[in-house]
């Protein structure tokens, strides 16, 4: 890699466009799978619980990052 000033904010761009998906999938999960089970790993709606307490802890990891990153440079 060339440029290594950009790997920290494509690392930033990237955990906060994870914890979007994982915020949104894990909506859908309550509200699609309650009461039924989920490969095994548990109920449906439980795993939608942590994907959206997840999704928003690593949104928020993105932003901060971002935020950092802005001000340093």
């Amino acid at each position: 890699m060339k440029d290594k000033g950009l790997l920290i904010p494509i690392l930033a761009i990237a955990v906060y466009i994870i914890g979007g998906i994982a915020t949104f999938s894990g909506v859908g999960l309550i509200l699609l799978m309650k009461g039924k089970d989920l490969w095994g790993w548990g109920e449906g709606h439980t795993i939608g619980y942590l994907l959206v307490f997840v999704g928003l802890i690593l949104s928020i990891l993105g932003v901060l990052i971002m935020r950092i990153l802005r001000n340093r440079l």
